[in-house]
């Protein structure tokens, strides 16, 4: 009989998480008997509590808000990627114990955005600057964007993504929230706001049906934001084709074998007709 092994996503609420269903269908498919995946409930503060009390039976953590900064603060080592963002959604288990934080966000992201279209010399604007905001940044970068657009409400909000947009080499400029209507006529438009906070803008946007949205949300779906740019035309990128993406490397680096994508995607489509 196999080993136990054990992951899971923690945040702070986890109860809409769909994480155990790309990853236990994963493991179903990849013959990875004995592995299971769940949802822990814990906030920021919480982390460091949590991950040290975790038994050697633990492969990794998927980590979703408010934990992502707290993720990188606990790891022992960190790839170039999070500490550039400040951020992981990973925590992968070494041999000797120690955690590795990693963000697989921002390759998600590259990796649907490319998919949709999006090529190099694309302005992007994005909506928010929280931790999704920081991946979204870095995945700019790797795209070669010519710009990027931070619409917060706040100004002191958009000063502290600077450093990331320094350390991931991309030009940012701020604007306010009040004239956010007047920057989503970009190529590429990232919306990393909770729900309900961008949907005032969804009716005020003279949509260009060459922009490309990526709303990091998916409970609920579709948004309104998304419903209106859809309906002029827009290329739809959702945060369930980032949970997809990003959960991809996150079970490779967990088992140390290939995700079986087919199977992780078709369960998370079935989840969601469900």
């Amino acid at each position: 009989m196999a080993r136990p092994r054990r992951a899971a996503v923690v945040g702070k609420p986890i109860a809409h998480s769909l994480s155990p269903v790309i990853h236990n269908a994963g493991y179903a498919a990849a013959g990875l008997a004995g592995w299971s995946y769940t949802r822990i409930e814990c906030a920021e503060s919480e982390l460091p509590g949590l991950v040290a009390g975790l038994g050697p039976e633990w492969a990794g953590l998927s980590v979703t808000m408010p934990g992502k900064e707290a993720a990188l603060a606990v790891a022992d080592a960190a790839s170039a990627v999070a500490v550039a963002v400040g951020a992981a959604n990973t925590l992968v288990r070494r041999p000797d114990g120690s955690w590795y934080a990693d963000n697989t966000d921002v390759t998600g992201m590259v990796e649907v955005l490319a998919g949709a279209g999006v090529r190099p010399g694309a302005r992007v604007t994005v909506l928010g600057a929280g931790g999704t905001a920081r991946a979204a940044l870095a995945a700019a970068a790797r795209l070669d964007a010519r710009t990027v657009t931070v619409v917060a409400r706040r100004a002191a909000a958009v000063d502290g993504l600077r450093p990331v947009a320094d350390a991931v080499g991309v030009p940012v400029r701020g604007a306010d929230w009040a004239d956010a209507a007047a920057h989503l006529v970009a190529d590429v438009v990232v919306s990393t706001v909770p729900k309900g906070a961008a949907d005032p803008l969804a009716d005020a946007v003279t949509w260009r049906p060459e922009t490309v949205l990526f709303d990091a949300l998916y409970d609920p779906w579709p948004t309104p934001l998304a419903t209106a740019a859809a309906a002029a035309g827009c290329r739809i990128v959702s945060g369930l084709d980032l949970l997809l993406a990003q959960a991809l490397g996150q079970f490779a680096q967990f088992t140390g074998v290939p995700a079986p994508r087919d199977a992780m995607a078709a369960a998370l489509a079935a989840a969601r007709r469900g």
